[in-house]
Formats: C-alpha cells, structure tokens, sequence
C-alpha cells in the first residue's frame, strides 16, 4: 500500500491503516487538552470556593468546641474509612445484603462501576479480578448481539420506507401504477425499476445513528421523570445521571436506588424500574457509540484524502494498487464525490452473494452472518496478526468481506462491513 520512494515531509513511506490510528491519537489527545481546558475554566473556581468554605467552618468547629486540629483530622480520616465501607449519616439500603451485592455484581459486568460499593476483604478483591473477567466479556457479547438485533429492526424498517417510496415513484405516463408483471417484462422503461432501485441501496449510517440517538434521548427523558420523583433530584441532575450511568461511566457522586424505603412510592417497583432503565439505557447508549466511532472512522478516511494532494508518497493514490477495494464508506463533500470505476472483483463479490439468497443490499445484517462471523473470529484476527507481523499488507477478498471482518473484528467491523453511505454514489 505505500510507495517505496521517500517522503517529502522527511520521514518513511506511511501505511494507511497507520496512518488513520496516528490521525486518530492526534485527535484524541487534542480532545482531552480541550477538555481539561474547559472543565478547568467551568469547575476550578467552584472548587476554590469550596477549599475556602471547608476551612472556614473547620476552623469554627475546632474553636467552638475546643478541639485540637489534628484530634479533628484523626476524627474525618475514620469517617473516610467508614464511608469506603459505606457507612453513611443518612440512612442507606445495606450494601451487602443480597439485594445490594446484586446491584453491585450488576454495576461490575456492566462495567459502570459507580464505586459506591467496593469489596473490603482480601478474598472479595481477589474473586472480583475472576469474576469481572468473565461477567464483562459476557455482557460485551450481549451488548454486540443487542446492537446486532437492533441494527437489523432499523435496516428492515428503513428498506420498507425506501421501497414504498420507490414504488411511488414508478408510475407510466398515463399516472397510474404499473404492474408488477409490466415492471418485469417492461422493456427499456420503468419495467424493472424496483429491482434496479434496490440493488444498490444501504440503510444510511447517518439514519441509523439518528434512530439510535433519539431512542436514547427517550429513554433518558423517562428515566430522569422517574429519578426527580423517586429521588427528588432536579431534572437536569436526573439527565447527567442516565449519561453517566447508561454510558458506563459511573462517576458515584449520583447513584440512585440506594434509599431503604421510596416513601410515596412502591419500592420494588422503583428498584424494577430503575434495573429495566439501566439495562435499556446502557444498550442503547452502546449502540449510539458504535455508529459515531464509524462515522469518525469515515472523517479520518475524508481527511485523509484530503492529506494524499500534499504529500502523495506518505498516502498513496486510490486506484493505483491492483489489490485495492474502492471505499464504500468515505465522507465527502458534494463536489470531491465521483463514480467509482467497475471492479470486477467487487462484482463477483456481489453475483456470489446474489447465489446465496442475499445481496449486499438486502437485509443490513442477518443472524446466520453473525453466527457465521463469530466462528471464524478467531482465525481471522489470527490470521490478521500473522500477516501485520511479518509485513505483509492485508488484502481483502471475497471470503473475508462475506464473514464480514475484512473491515475489522466486532460490532465494528460487522457493521462497518454492512452499512453503505447515501453520501456517496453507488
């Protein structure tokens, strides 16, 4: 993939795929400076003034009651102790009962960790590093088949309103509809015009990632009406909770569900309620973050198309290497979009999955695709790890695109594999 000449910016001959991962750091380490730039500017003044306010009533407390200062710090180092063990001066649920420990192993797999609840003994560290080792690959694996599943109800619904909308728009010049027996024999005209609409159609990402995003916002909004009457939290405390928590973050400073009795309300339907959320949350949540990490992956493939005109050794030109695909998924603006050249590799790839009852443009991603990915996971990623270890480029094939790896390994590399752009023309 990179050309044997040197580089005009002075360094070696760059691979794409290194390329794109240095692109990616870069941005990343841009995006935390911006970060703690912001969060330094917005929270450093509240923290100072709470610094000030503690040793103001620390001081008070220590004069008005006739305490030595190092007396009242032995005094908070036990509270901080008590309080890692969850003790706490408003009354709380316990922590271990079997209703605690449950809602504690569901915060570990889940890989929340709100940090509320920590082990103590050596024996409960020691049978955590096991069973989070476990619990979490699990629960990764029911996320992917969450996001499989939900992926394919999108890519069924979306085909559905494509083809209402193509058959609207087949119609002969008398104005009404043709048959489907006109539409197939028809010569030269519209005859044949659905199948020819739909060969080449895709969901679009970017309506995936517009579906997925307003499920969960929905199920924020619900969940925060639940949280601000349940916990008497405000509603903005309540959003910021559902973001921390359905993303896994897990901060700990809010943590609902944690009172002995919901006065008011029904307490176990609340603790139900607050487990469907989370679940239901958290899924959607790590779906979201799937379809965004392709569209980034697209706007580093943009940028680097735009690097190839400056320095073409360092990112060398699509089209010229004889085992490239053209790319399905690139962002790019209106007037850098151009047809792509027939590639007779790519056409077979698509006559082979046409004998096999499915057509890249049918169904985004089927549960017999998936099974048959997840079999031969393993040798993929080995194979891939041999190749890049001995220097070897990885090619794509036909094999490798139909178990849908040749993008990745994952739900990233699934559906990076199943979604096609309407930005770019077919």
């Amino acid at each position: 993939m990179a050309c044997r000449s040197g580089c005009c910016c002075g360094s070696g001959p760059i691979n794409e795929d290194n390329a794109r991962f240095l692109l990616l750091a870069l941005f990343i380490i841009i995006y935390l400076l911006c970060g703690a730039a912001v969060f330094s500017a917005l929270e450093q003044p509240k923290e100072r003034e709470a610094k000030e306010r503690w040793a103001q009533r620390f001081e008070h407390f220590s004069q008005k009651y006739n305490l030595s200062k190092k007396d009242l710090n032995n005094f908070l180092r036990n509270y901080e102790e008590a309080n890692v063990a969850g003790i706490r001066v408003d009354t709380i649920r316990p922590r271990w009962d079997f209703t605690g420990a449950f809602y504690f192993v569901g915060t570990v797999v889940s890989t929340i960790g709100f940090g509320m609840t920590t082990p103590a003994t050596i024996g409960g560290k020691v049978f955590l590093m096991f069973y989070g080792l476990l619990g979490c690959a699990a629960t990764i694996l029911f996320f992917n088949l969450f996001l499989e599943r939900v992926i394919t109800v999108i890519a069924v619904v979306l085909k559905s309103c494509h083809e209402r909308r193509h058959n609207k728009a087949v119609l002969p010049q008398n104005g009404r509809r043709l048959s489907d027996g006109n539409r197939a024999g028809g010569a030269g005209g519209s005859g044949g015009g659905k199948g020819e609409g739909l060969a080449g159609w895709k969901p679009s990402v970017y309506c995936v990632m517009l579906i997925l995003g307003v499920a969960a916002i929905l199920v924020s909004c619900c969940a925060s009406l639940m949280y601000s009457a349940a916990e008497g939290w405000g509603y903005l405390d309540s959003l910021y909770f559902c973001f921390v928590a359905f993303s896994t973050i897990g901060f700990g400073d809010m943590v609902s569900s944690q009172r002995v009795v919901y006065e008011g309300h029904a307490t176990a339907a609340y603790r139900l309620g607050n487990f469907f959320f989370i679940l239901t949350g958290v899924c959607c949540i790590y779906s979201l973050f799937n379809v965004i990490s392709i569209v980034i992956k697209q706007v580093l493939n943009w940028l680097l198309r735009r690097l190839e005109a400056p320095c073409r050794c360092c990112f060398p030109r699509r089209g010229h290497h004889p085992h490239r695909h053209p790319r399905r998924n690139v962002v790019a603006p209106g007037h850098l979009r151009a047809r792509r050249d027939p590639s007779i590799e790519t056409d077979a790839i698509n006559e082979s999955e046409t004998d096999t009852g499915r057509r890249m443009s049918g169904e985004m991603i089927s549960m017999r695709d998936f099974l048959a990915a997840n079999k031969v996971n393993l040798a993929i990623m080995q194979k891939q790890l041999s190749e890049m270890a001995i220097g070897h480029p990885r090619q794509s094939s036909s094999s490798s695109r139909q178990n849908g790896f040749s993008g990745g390994v994952g739900a990233l590399g699934i559906m990076n594999n199943r979604l096609a752009e309407t930005s770019v023309d077919r």
